[in-house]
């Protein structure tokens, strides 16, 4: 497989703090996977997240040892422009990437910036318009509508570029439960339909697990794990260790587990309906 995204040996400290942000970073992101990067707050996973689409080092100051690479290119070497449309970053708070006046002149304004024609354009509304669900919304302030309805529309002015690697900050940060359902159908469709390469900095869990394929732990500036999503949540005790608290399911099958009511060897259920499909079992077996 192709490597998208690679970090090697890599390490950033913020200007006027002693204690690095990231410390000896090596992870690799292969194209076409979801990914998701946790950690407790303060552990460094935005600083990771900046630093792939270049806003670390050209916005912040700082020290900077080792190197990462978008599809083999230095992030550094990579001008702005060349760099923004390989990595689309979608932050947790939408109104700091909001330029415009309306939604759609929100939409298009990157497109106008690549150079896209008019035709070209028109095309890519009609893709991404439906898929983010804003048709309502084009003619009004991207300012003026709703949490949900802010974070949709930045997810489309991001995706508007069809860059190959999606970076989301915490992007259901600010939303209820019904916004952060939307915006995880919309990943998990752009995930089926398009294959693309999505890296989620995210706390809501319950959303994330059904849709991730690889996970990582951030804590304290180190990348202390790293695997595939139904392995990587077998791991219960050391994650809870490092203050990741997963959704109430897997946790509830994990006690079973260790008081010996559920079978060692079989997986943890991700989701409320596994859960409880596991669960009628276990009932059954013991009647």
């Amino acid at each position: 497989m192709t490597t998208a995204v690679r970090f090697e040996n890599y390490s950033w400290r913020y200007s006027r703090t002693k204690e690095q942000a990231l410390k000896e970073i090596n992870l690799e992101i292969e194209e076409g996977l979801l990914v998701g990067v946790i950690g407790p707050n303060g552990s460094g996973k935005t600083t990771l997240a900046y630093s792939m689409n270049g806003l670390i080092p050209n916005q912040y100051n700082g020290i900077r040892k080792g190197s990462v690479k978008i599809y083999d290119e230095e992030v550094t070497e990579m001008d702005q422009a060349q760099l923004c449309q390989q990595v689309g970053l979608v932050f947790s708070d939408p109104e700091a990437q909001f330029t415009a006046m309306t939604v759609e002149d929100e939409v298009v304004f990157g497109m106008e910036n690549m150079g896209l024609t008019y035709q070209e354009i028109e095309e890519r509304l009609d893709w991404v318009v439906p898929l983010t669900d804003i048709e309502e919304l084009m003619e009004k302030p991207p300012y003026e509508v709703s949490g949900g309805q802010k974070q949709r529309v930045a997810l489309a002015s991001v995706l508007s570029m069809r860059p190959p690697v999606l970076m989301l900050d915490e992007p259901t940060s600010m939303l209820d439960p019904i916004g952060r359902r939307r915006i995880f159908d919309v990943l998990g469709r752009l995930k089926r339909e398009y294959q693309s390469t999505i890296i989620i900095v995210e706390h809501s869990l319950e959303n994330l697990i059904p849709l991730a394929d690889l996970m990582v732990l951030v804590y304290e500036g180190e990348v202390l794990l790293v695997d595939e999503t139904e392995p990587f949540f077998q791991k219960l005790d050391y994650l809870m260790e490092h203050h990741i608290y997963p959704p109430g399911v897997l946790e509830f099958f994990h006690h079973l587990k260790k008081s010996g009511d559920y079978p060692e060897a079989s997986a943890l259920p991700e989701s409320v309906g596994e859960g409880e499909k596991q669960l009628r079992r276990l009932l059954e077996n013991k009647a």
